[in-house]
């Protein structure tokens, strides 16, 4: 099966980093319409972040609670990583250069990831334009994505920081846009219409 020229059985090439966008018949609620980060794929697993799904929780209100201090607008809001360890945090930030140190990985070019509390106190004081702080991950068992993506439930694209970080209510429209599928011609799907996919 192809969209636009686009084989989705390329996907067994999977590579990382990649941005994995949910076809619409994928109706779980914490992965409909999603765009998926996807940082880690390895025979024991992949690991992403939902980068779509910002919450209502101010960025301020989770670092009051383990004392750090916010630079930034009070009304920057966490978003949603993922369902699996959602106490989890993960900074994600666009950045020529990583701060210094070894706790900052560099995803793609201009997209930075770190994990460690240390780096979030340093970036907090004054924040990059274009940082998000994302609450768990989504994760998938051995051989669990492949077999969803040869299922047709994620279409993949190359990371463009410009999607990562840009607007959560258009950004699956775009990503698809990116490798030329045009959403408007993918077929409609509701929880009712039969083997609907669930994550």
């Amino acid at each position: 099966m192809s969209y636009d020229g686009i084989a989705m059985s390329d996907a067994l090439e999977l590579e990382t980093p990649v941005l994995l966008m949910a076809m619409p018949q994928v109706v779980d609620p914490f992965f409909h319409m999603s765009v998926v980060l996807l940082v880690y794929h390895q025979d024991d697993g992949s690991v992403g972040f939902i980068v779509n799904r910002p919450t209502a929780v101010p960025v301020t209100a989770i670092l009051e609670g383990l004392d750090i201090a916010w630079g930034g607008d009070e009304n920057h809001a966490a978003h949603f990583g993922g369902p699996v360890q959602p106490q989890f945090g993960t900074v994600i930030y666009r950045s020529d250069k990583p701060l210094p140190g070894e706790s900052h990985r560099e995803i793609s070019p201009g997209v930075m990831m770190t994990q460690n509390i240390k780096d979030l106190e340093i970036l907090a004081e004054k924040p990059p334009s274009s940082l998000r702080l994302f609450l768990g991950y989504a994760g998938w068992a051995d051989g669990q994505l492949m077999g969803e993506i040869m299922r047709n439930d994620w279409l993949t694209a190359p990371v463009n920081a410009d999607l990562v970080f840009g607007d959560a209510e258009q950004m699956w429209r775009r990503a698809l846009l990116s490798v030329g599928v045009d959403p408007t011609q993918l077929p409609t799907w509701t929880p009712d219409d039969g083997d609907a996919a669930a994550n």
